[in-house]
């Protein structure tokens, strides 16, 4: 039987700055080109005497993230050349940062935060040419911002968390769009096992991670691997190394031990000035200027709509959908005064409605078709309204979103259009009540019987006759009264 082990996780995460241009030269950076070698120059292509130029805009989008982070900035920061040879570093060594990094500290998700600093991205390599690769070096010199952890995370589940929750606050910060399907951003995972709590492991780096999925499973074998090897009396074979996954697989392979920071032999870089960056920016402006960032906006929801938590992670995932839903919500809410309590309770419930046919239904049409499109939010609250006010019903308003989510208007005109309003006459009602009662004897006898749940079948009969427009509580009241 397996011993248990204490996993011990940090992470290395890349991110792509979208600057309009790249780190050092004035090359474009853009993600999305697709014909090789285009983006680049005499600068990011290294020739002989050229000399690079600091991006202003990447240095004050990796404070915004330490910012965010709760972080401390530093005062002075220096860029320092990271030395080794591989085919897409065209100068044979990486501008980075290394002793003096720009953020240090700060916390998210209670993962405690190393440093954050920045430095230049390498090249492309391809390898889908059979016995050779070739190299598209638009990529090389982009703004990379690289984010450590502190070895503090103790699950897959936590770094997937992680990794998660700091793509978002990138996207909300408006620094990074970190698509990971894209390569903007990358994930490393450092991992140990040990059987004491206050001890770690030898520590395995793993590579190649292009989901939070895979990083999550990638963890998870390493776990398993590691666990193995030292229950088979086989630790010695956990050695400090890089290793690879493979999705196709779903394993880590070898790829080389790992390098230490002397091998990189990293000094200041000669050609770039120190940055003394309280004298360049308005660090405290910058701190006022913050966006609502994804926690802040969670506790918002909380409190203000009190709606539920996988809601809101609906919202706060899809930031647009978000905006969207709090328009909706501002209908229900205007107008209401500060001792309005019971217009309030309400408003919220109105608003829970909403929300629930926005990550179900709207949700789901979207999945399916392309072609959705956000209605108006006064049309699609007329549509909760119309649901409240029992006028019409979940059916007929499932079918309403349909049609304002591919042509906005109003649902209202709709329904009268379409005779979908509910009808609420009881006289009308008793006639197609008693006809379809005469018309299934059988499944009264049922009813009668003690299957209460038989009589549904005669309200869908119902509502069928109705063309939907019965209401389904005044509909079964009746039944009740007239099955004797």
């Amino acid at each position: 039987m397996s011993k248990e082990y204490y996993t011990t996780i940090g992470l290395e995460i890349h991110a792509e700055l979208n600057t309009k241009s790249k780190m050092f030269c004035g090359c474009k950076n853009d993600p999305d080109e697709e014909k090789p070698n285009v983006n680049i120059c005499p600068v990011c292509m290294a020739h002989p005497g050229t000399l690079p130029v600091i991006n202003k805009k990447a240095v004050e989008n990796v404070i915004k993230v330490g910012l965010a982070l709760g972080a401390n900035i530093a005062d002075f920061t220096e860029f320092d050349r990271k030395n080794y040879f591989y085919p897409d570093i065209p100068k044979a060594y990486q501008i980075s940062q290394y002793k003096f990094p720009i953020v240090s500290g700060g916390n998210l998700k209670g993962v405690d935060i190393t440093r954050v600093h920045l430095e230049e991205d390498t090249a492309t390599s391809k390898h889908d040419r059979g016995d050779y690769s070739l190299v598209d070096f638009n990529r090389a010199g982009v703004p990379l911002m690289e984010l450590v952890t502190e070895p503090v995370i103790h699950s897959a589940k936590q770094a997937g968390e992680f990794g998660r929750e700091l793509q978002l606050l990138l996207r909300y910060l408006g620094v990074s769009e970190a698509n990971m399907e894209k390569g903007e951003m990358r994930v490393e995972l450092n991992i140990s096992i040990s059987e004491d709590p206050k001890v770690l492991g030898t520590k395995v780096e793993v590579k190649n991670i292009n989901s939070f999925r895979a990083m999550e499973r990638a963890a998870l074998y390493e776990t398993k691997r590691m666990a193995k090897l030292l229950d088979e009396g086989r630790g010695n074979e956990i050695i400090q190394e890089t290793r690879g996954w493979d999705e196709n697989k779903q394993s880590t392979f070898s790829q080389r031990t790992k390098e230490n920071a002397n091998d990189y032999r990293y000094f200041p870089d000669p050609d770039l000035p120190k940055l003394f960056l309280n004298k360049i920016f308005d660090i405290k402006k910058m701190q006022s200027e913050l966006p609502e960032l994804p926690e802040q906006r969670r506790n918002r929801y909380r409190n203000d709509y009190r709606i539920k938590d996988e809601d809101i992670e609906s919202y706060i995932t899809d930031k647009e959908l978000g905006d969207w839903f709090e328009k909706v919500a501002t209908v229900f809410l205007q107008g209401i005064s500060s001792s309005g309590e019971a217009e309030r309770d309400d408003s919220l419930a109105k608003i829970r409605t909403a929300s629930n046919y926005i990550t179900s239904d709207y949700l789901g049409l979207k999945k399916n078709n392309m072609e959705v499109r956000l209605p108006s939010e006064e049309n699609f609250a007329e549509l909760i309204n119309m649901v409240n006010d029992n006028k019409i019903s979940s059916r007929g308003a499932k079918d309403i979103l349909v049609m304002i989510v591919l042509n906005d208007e109003s649902p209202k005109k709709i329904a009268e259009e379409k005779g979908m309003i509910q009808n609420h006459d009881e006289g009308t009602l008793k006639e197609i009540v008693q006809k379809v009662i005469d018309a299934n004897p059988n499944v009264v006898a049922t009813y009668k019987s003690g299957k209460e749940n038989a009589i549904m079948s005669l309200v869908g009969q119902i509502m069928k006759e109705s063309k939907g427009s019965a209401n389904p509580q005044l509909v079964q009241k009746l039944l009740k009264e007239l099955i004797k």
